[in-house]
């Protein structure tokens, strides 16, 4: 009965997962609350663990839905064609510049990564993380009411553009900025248009969160700390139901950019970040 319990958990978990990891909304603050308020009944390493390796289902959602643009053809596999087929060159050029985008995170993540959840990963800085990019959204939308963008598609981003979007990532190592939120919002700065910006948010999530996801379990299991039958059901549900909702969420927010602002999203950070702070310092 306790497994079931925990199981139920998990789901909750990553029905949450699956939805914030792509909206522009902050998975941590999210996660925060509903660690408060259900928690698993696991150890502090585990959860810390579980807490980015289910981002592995949320990211494997992207591949799935977007399969031919992110992988070769792989019928010219046995041609000379290989490398040089025009589709094939263009998934090869989109890679080029998701990996010149993923760099920073990936350097400064690596070294800085375990300070940042030591010293930031609080109420007080995930509330003013939510709030500030939260006005942040409606001031840009604001400014760029009716504006025409040349970039509306994610193959015409310049590398030195990918490459400030990576850099915009790097915020995300605040809890409470949001990682899509980060590159969304670097993407607008630069340029592009809202469709360009999200689906190139979610290509960087790839190699960001599979990379995060692997560092996490690493380190977890040199922590020699001992895992049991529960917590590995607890592992593989929580990523099958991110990765499930994250196909809707991904969708969802495709087709709600196409005709309208992240300004929703702006206001919903703010109350958001109220909400937390009003838990933590009001309620709890």
């Amino acid at each position: 009965m306790t497994t079931f319990i925990e199981l139920i958990k998990t789901v909750l978990y990553g029905i949450l997962e699956g939805i914030t990891e792509w909206l522009p909304i902050s998975s941590t603050g999210h996660l925060i609350l509903l660690e408060e308020i259900l928690p698993l009944n696991v150890s502090e390493e585990f959860f810390e663990m579980f807490e980015v390796v289910i981002q592995l289902g949320a990211s494997l959602a992207v591949l799935g839905l977007y399969l031919g643009t992110l992988l070769p053809n792989f019928k010219t596999l046995k041609t000379k064609n290989f490398l040089t087929a025009p589709e094939n060159k263009r998934t090869f050029t989109l890679w080029g510049k998701i990996i010149v985008a993923v760099i920073p995170s990936a350097v400064i993540g690596l070294l800085l990564d375990d300070w940042f959840d030591a010293h930031f990963y609080n109420a007080p800085t995930v509330a003013a993380a939510l709030a500030f990019y939260g006005v942040i959204y409606i001031i840009i939308e604001s400014v760029r009411k009716n504006r025409n963008n040349d970039m509306g598609d994610v193959h015409s981003i310049s590398y030195a553009k990918a490459f400030g979007m990576g850099c915009f990532q790097v915020l995300a190592l605040i809890p409470g900025t949001s990682r899509s939120g980060s590159t969304i919002l670097g993407g607008l700065l630069l340029g592009l248009s809202r469709t360009a910006a999200a689906e190139m948010s979610f290509f960087l999530a790839l190699p960001t969160m599979l990379g995060a996801s692997a560092l996490k379990a690493l380190k977890f299991v040199l922590g020699g700390t001992p895992i049991s039958g529960t917590e590995i059901a607890i592992l593989i549900v929580g990523c099958v139901v991110s990765y499930l909702v994250s196909v809707v969420a991904i969708k969802f927010l495709m087709g709600f950019v196409k005709k309208h602002t992240f300004i929703p999203f702006g206001i919903y950070r703010i109350a958001l970040a109220v909400l937390v702070l009003a838990y933590f310092f009001l309620i709890k």
